[in-house]
């Protein structure tokens, strides 16, 4: 796709501490991906990276934590400004 098509990324938040430009109405997931990284959280017991598997919101292999808030889809979640996302590890209860 070129540039003069491509939509204009308006909204940034970080993912680790890095940030990352998204376009509104994109998923945290999505934004991510196009940055470059694969990796979103990682399992429990053996610190294995998991990213996006389904990306329906039917698996939960790309949770996060957003602002705090641990479980959360990367997938599903629109991508608002400034949002704090970070890798989680395994699932948080």
């Amino acid at each position: 796709m070129s540039e003069i098509n491509s939509p204009a990324k308006n909204i940034e938040f970080t993912f680790n501490g890095e940030l990352i430009s998204a376009v509104s109405g994109q998923t945290v997931g999505a934004a991510i991906l196009e940055s470059g990284k694969r990796s979103l959280r990682k399992t429990r017991f053996e610190n294995k990276p998991r990213g996006m598997f389904c990306g329906i919101g039917i698996c939960f292999d790309c949770l996060v934590s957003i602002n705090g808030v641990a479980n959360q889809r990367a997938c599903l979640v629109q991508v608002l400004p400034n949002m704090n996302v970070q890798t989680q590890i395994g699932s948080k209860l």
